[in-house]
């Protein structure tokens, strides 16, 4: 629901942000810069955003500053977790990619051929008729937990890529028979379409990790917070003698604090946005930015 989005967005924007400076105690004299997302993302919602920053930047005579939303997560992975110089799992509702860092880039090497990880999840909640509250991915997980029949499923790793969409179709074409069949459970269904792509990131995830001869693993993104997911990749670094570097749903899920911090590097390395330039894109992908601030 883009429209509505935005259109929350629109009402909450002022308010939230004299909340904040009310809570911080700060005035804009004491702000250095303004960050916001540039993209990817809905883009009725990135308009809105980015209308008011730019007035802001212009009331207030501060740097605008653009900033990737996936980098963001990125960023926000590593200063929580104190990652070195980890394979990243970026998973969430809009973006499923495996990254390794080279050469002032965030290298892409593998990402899904179709929807997202968390898409998926989200969707097979909402064929099952389970609760948006506090999320679809979240009942998901909770449901899997009291599954004990695995049913089989299709395995779509293709190289370093994964495909979700043919697994979403099948899986509810199986809920819709077993089920008036009696043959499994609700969680049995979770617990199979849980195991089966998070099986396929770990897949991904290792493959990356031998090429690229690392050691460490970082998991960001809204999926991130599954429990079963980071289960299963610790099992695989444990094997690899490695480090798994992942978060709660504080810093994993969307915020704030991400996009403000990955600002506040790109404005100390000298990158600011002109306020001509201060537009949105839906497709931003992750390796278009320079990451000045890493060697």
């Amino acid at each position: 629901m883009p429209k509505e989005t935005a259109e929350h967005h629109a009402k909450f924007i002022i308010p939230l942000l004299e909340q904040a400076m009310r809570e911080s105690n700060l005035k804009p004299e004491d702000i250095d810069c303004v960050c916001y997302t540039k993209g990817p993302g809905m883009g009725a919602c990135l308009q809105t955003v980015a209308v008011v920053v730019r007035t802001l930047s212009l009331i207030w005579n501060k740097p605008l500053i653009a900033v990737n939303h996936c980098v963001a997560h990125i960023e926000m992975g590593r200063v929580v977790t104190a990652a070195d110089d980890p394979i990243v799992l970026y998973v969430s509702g809009g973006n499923t990619q495996v990254i390794s860092y080279a050469r002032q880039r965030y290298r892409i090497f593998g990402e899904t051929l179709d929807i997202a990880v968390g898409n998926c999840l989200d969707r097979f909640a909402r064929v099952l008729g389970l609760s948006n509250d506090p999320s679809p991915g979240y009942n998901i997980e909770q449901e899997a937990k009291k599954g004990t029949k695995l049913i089989p499923l299709p395995y779509v790793v293709k190289g370093m890529d994964v495909s979700f969409s043919g697994i979403l179709s099948y899986i509810e074409k199986e809920a819709n028979e077993q089920l008036a069949a009696g043959q499994c459970t609700p969680a049995d269904l979770c617990f199979s379409l849980q195991e089966t792509i998070f099986s396929m990131l770990v897949e991904i995830t290792e493959r990356a990790m031998a090429h690229c001869g690392r050691s460490q693993v970082l998991i960001v993104g809204g999926v991130g917070c599954n429990l079963r997911l980071q289960e299963m990749m610790q099992i695989m670094v444990n094997e690899r003698g490695g480090t798994l570097c992942a978060m709660d749903d504080r810093y994993c899920i969307d915020n704030g604090a991400m996009i403000a911090y990955t600002g506040s590097l790109h404005f100390r390395y000298g990158h600011v946005t002109p306020v001509a330039k201060a537009t949105c894109t839906q497709r931003y992908r992750t390796d278009d930015v320079e990451i000045v601030w890493r060697s």
